[in-house]
């Protein structure tokens, strides 16, 4: 279990291999990477983290949150997002320093969630996307947004078995 908030949501239905939440609004500081490759965090993992370090107008500290969220926009845009801990409105999170970082409201949605293990690599996460838009699709439910890779533990100070990874699309379901 992580030792970090977590994004709330409730569970909507159950497969074999997915499942389906409900996920609550949140907010979620986002950067763009310099990179669209999945592997490591191309440059955005530190600038969001320089802004919950305090590199902020307050240079206040705000928790870290899991998961650290990568994706490529459907424009081909790369990005990364914290999600910040829930007692904050967007009116009372300090504004960034860095005009790179974006502070956002992230809508509740209906996201469609793979779990995995493991090191999430680009040619791993690029299949595992790929398989799971298929089984999405095989299961005759809607993909409505981008794929998300959502990694929750550390890559230094976690060994690769223990690591929780999942692939994250937002989907149109009615059960």
């Amino acid at each position: 279990m992580s030792q970090y908030e977590e994004p709330g949501y409730s569970l909507v239905a159950s497969f074999d291999n997915f499942e389906i939440r409900s996920y609550e609004t949140s907010i979620m500081a986002i950067t763009q990477r310099s990179s669209s490759n999945y592997q490591g965090s191309s440059g955005g993992f530190q600038i969001i983290a320089n802004y919950i370090f305090g590199g902020n107008k307050s240079s206040q500290r705000i928790a870290m949150t899991a998961p650290v969220h990568i994706w490529n926009e459907s424009s081909g845009t790369p990005k990364l997002a914290f999600t910040m801990p829930s007692q904050y409105s967007l009116n009372e999170l300090p504004q960034p320093n860095d005009s790179r970082v974006k502070l956002c409201v992230n809508e509740g949605s209906l996201i469609a969630v793979f779990k995995f293990s493991g090191l999430a690599g680009n040619a791993k996460t690029q299949r595992l996307i790929s398989k799971f838009e298929s089984i999405l699709s095989d299961q005759g439910i809607e993909i409505v947004g981008d794929a998300k890779l959502a990694i929750y533990d550390n890559p230094w100070s976690t060994l690769p078995f223990a690591r929780r990874n999942e692939i994250q699309i937002p989907v149109n379901f009615e059960d």
